[in-house]
């Protein structure tokens, strides 16, 4: 019996851990500058920030040593989802389009981002994005 038991255990154990992967979609960072290319967080000028889903749900903002933003959980879905940036110099309305992610290992990746709504200037710097604002 305690052969039979040990046995049924150690085959639940390998069929529980199968190679399960998930790839997460990469962080979208920010970075806030003036046209001097000055970092608003650090000169003290963005003092109040946050970003808004289009259910009116708050994201989880988190400031990094170097002062820029990063926005958690994102992107993890099929199709486009609306932001809005709200902060003590201007607001503006972003899109985050997402898919599946098509490889060995579930999970999705952000395939693009939109800026609309108004006239600003942004740049992808190789993994954020710089914004200038004034």
């Amino acid at each position: 019996m305690k052969k039979i038991f040990i046995f049924l255990v150690i085959a639940f154990l390998f069929t529980a851990c199968g190679e399960e992967c998930y790839n997460a979609p990469q962080p979208i960072v920010f970075e806030f500058v003036n046209s001097d290319d000055e970092n608003l967080i650090t000169n003290g000028t963005l003092s109040n920030y946050s970003i808004q889903d289009e259910n009116n749900a708050s994201l989880k903002l988190t400031k990094t040593d170097d002062n820029k933003i990063i926005l958690e959980n994102v992107g993890a879905y099929n199709g486009t989802k609306n932001y809005t940036f709200f902060s003590n110099v201007k607001v503006f309305d972003f899109s985050i389009q997402s898919s599946e992610f098509k490889g060995g290992c579930d999970g999705y990746q952000i395939n693009k981002l939109t800026f609309t709504g108004i006239a600003i200037d942004v740049t992808d710097e190789k993994g954020y994005y710089k914004i200038i604002l004034e």
